[in-house]
Formats: structure tokens, sequence, C-alpha cells
């Protein structure tokens, strides 16, 4: 198999994972987890008991309990990527005049990601406790749709102010909750919203800095090298123009660890692009994700003794009331970084 079918290959791959994750993201039933049981049961037919006590206890450690682990992980990949562009890019981009200026910017980027990471990691997210739960049950009305006054924690045993959620991995009840993120090992709610925004449209300004840099380099490596009036001679000893697909070749067997650095960095910006702009989109209409999944007919576990006998919260029907929350653009902007204090008594 030649380089140019495994790089097509490897594209094909790249994007169709992209596209089933966007598709199939926050679905309870999906191909992904039907092709995750079956592997399972193929497994364990043959695993150690031992070894699959192991790994669910292991499993239920990274997703079920908090874990600095995938901060380590997510330290250890932008170090990586950050030691790559320093001692192949950055001189490279130099030799060809780039200014320091440019040059500098994927560095202030990751002293200001880093900053907004550290505060989305150690800001309290709005804990619901017996002090502040007084207070909190003033701060949003209950829309009695996903929200029931009167319905309390089973865990926390306190009432659930509107908007609230208890996350099993943190064990406690978060006001405004949004949902739990792995890599900042901490839950998104009212008190850290602005920075997990802050946090994911810093992310993507990183890879798409590194990203053009990288292929500003490259794309002059090219040009310095002549590779474009260039020619090769084929298997059948015929001499053909160097083409598209022969400088993509080259590029691959040249700078092989800066090609796969620059996909690595177009992929997560396209992903991560679309995630912000997704929580972007639910700021300006004043919803949460777990409001939004919720909307959309998803099961909720703590309904209401009146909701449906079915345990599902009822659809909502019509725009308006879908965006219950919402007090137009720039009000909802302001909850999200000023956030709304328990003394204070929001009107419907």
């Amino acid at each position: 198999m030649d380089f140019l079918t495994l790089f097509a290959i490897y594209v094909a791959v790249v994007i169709t994972c992209m596209f089933l994750v966007c598709k199939y993201s926050g679905q309870p039933q999906s191909p992904f987890n039907t092709l995750l049981n079956y592997l399972f049961k193929v497994v364990a037919s043959f695993t150690p008991q031992w070894l699959q006590r192991l790994s669910q206890r292991t499993l239920h450690r990274l997703f079920h309990q908090r874990s600095n682990l995938f901060i380590y992980v997510h330290i250890l990949l932008e170090g990586a990527v950050y030691a790559e562009f320093t001692y192949e890019v950055f001189g490279f981009c130099r030799d060809m005049d780039t200014t320091l200026t440019s040059l500098s910017v994927p560095y202030v980027l990751l002293v200001v990601k880093t900053f907004i990471f550290y505060l989305c990691i150690k800001t309290d997210p709005g804990t619901v406790t017996k002090k502040k739960v007084s207070s909190q049950l003033h701060i949003y009305p209950y829309d009695r749709r996903l929200f029931h006054p009167g319905v309390s924690c089973p865990t926390c045993q306190l009432v659930k102010p509107a908007r609230s959620k208890h996350c099993r991995v943190c064990d406690r009840c978060v006001q405004r909750f949004d949902h739990h993120c792995i890599w900042v090992n901490n839950c998104i709610g009212a008190q850290n919203s602005r920075y997990f925004l802050l946090y994911l449209f810093s992310l993507c300004a990183m890879a798409g800095a590194i990203s053009l840099l990288t292929g500003d380099m490259l794309l002059h490596a090219v040009l310095r090298s002549g590779l474009l009036r260039a020619s090769y001679i084929d298997e059948y000893g015929q001499q053909q123009p160097a083409g598209p697909l022969f400088v993509v070749q080259h590029l691959f067997l040249t700078f092989p660890r800066v090609i796969f650095m620059l996909g690595f960095l177009v992929f997560l910006f396209f992903v991560l692009g679309g995630y912000a702009l997704f929580h972007a989109y639910l700021a300006l209409v004043n919803q949460t994700s777990n409001e939004w999944y919720k909307s959309r007919g998803h099961v909720c576990q703590h309904c209401h003794p009146t909701a449906a006998a079915d345990h599902l919260c009822s659809p909502v029907p019509d725009h308006s009331k879908r965006y219950y929350y919402s007090r137009g653009l720039l009000r909802n902007l302001r909850e999200i970084f000023f956030p709304l204090k328990g003394v204070q008594k929001k009107g419907n």
C-alpha cells in the first residue's frame, strides 16, 4: 500500500470520526454505545474475572469519580505541541524573517489560556449548600416544565433551586448546572461558565495561531525548495511533473512530526470550535447543556411526581417556551459574565 493510499485512508477516518462525534454527541443510544457494549462482551468472554473487575474499577474512577488524570493529559498534549512548535517551526520561521510579534502570539495565548484554565478548575461552580439554598431558591423562577418547585435532592437532602442539578461525579448539587467537564475536573455552573467559555475560545485561538504559523512555514519550505517546478521519474521510467500530491508526500517525509502536529491542531480547532460556538449559542439564549438535552426529550433522572407517566420531561413545543430563561442577548451575556447573586430576586 503506497503513501497516498494510506494518507487518503487517514483523512477519511478523521473526517468520519468528526462526523460521527458531531451527529451522535449526547445521545443515550448511539452506534458508539452499541459497539462498545459488543466489544466488552467479546473481551469479557476470554478475560479473567480479576482483570475485568480491575478494568471496571479503573473506568469507574476515571469517568465517575473526580480525578486529575485528564488535567495531566491536557498539560502533556499541550507541552508536546509547544515543544514541537518551538523546536522545529519557530527556528524555521525566524529564518523566513517572520516577526517576533507574530511568533509570540501562541505563547501569549498559552499564558492567557493557562490562567483561565486555572480559574475554571479552582472556581466553585455554584454549590448548593444549606447556608446558601434559601437565597439560591430565589435566583430563578421554576418553569414547571423542566424544573418544578418542591423537588428535593435525595442525596443532598436539600430543595433543588431552579436550573440546578446533582452531579454524581462531584456528589453535590450545582446552581445553573451545565455539565461536568473531566478536562478541568470540575462542574460547569453559574460561577465558572464564563471561564469555561473563555477557555474554549482561548484553546481554539491557540490551535489556530500555531496552525497558521506552521502552514506558513510549510508553504515557504515548498516555495524555497522549488518543488512546484520540479519533476520526478515514475516507476515506468517516465519523467513526471511534481504535482500537489507529490508535494504533500515530500512534506510528510521531510517534516513528519510537524505534519502530524498540524493535522492534530486542525482537527482540534474544528472540534473545539464547534463546541465553543455551541456554548456561545447557549449563552446567547440563556440555556445550559443540561437544559438543552432535556428540552430535546431526553430522560430526566429526577422528574417531578406530576410529570408524564413515562417519566420523560415533556418536550417543549414552541420556540418561546424552550428559551424560558432568555432575557435578551445583552442581559443573557451579562448573566454569564456577571452571575446573579443569591440576594437578588429575578422576576418572572
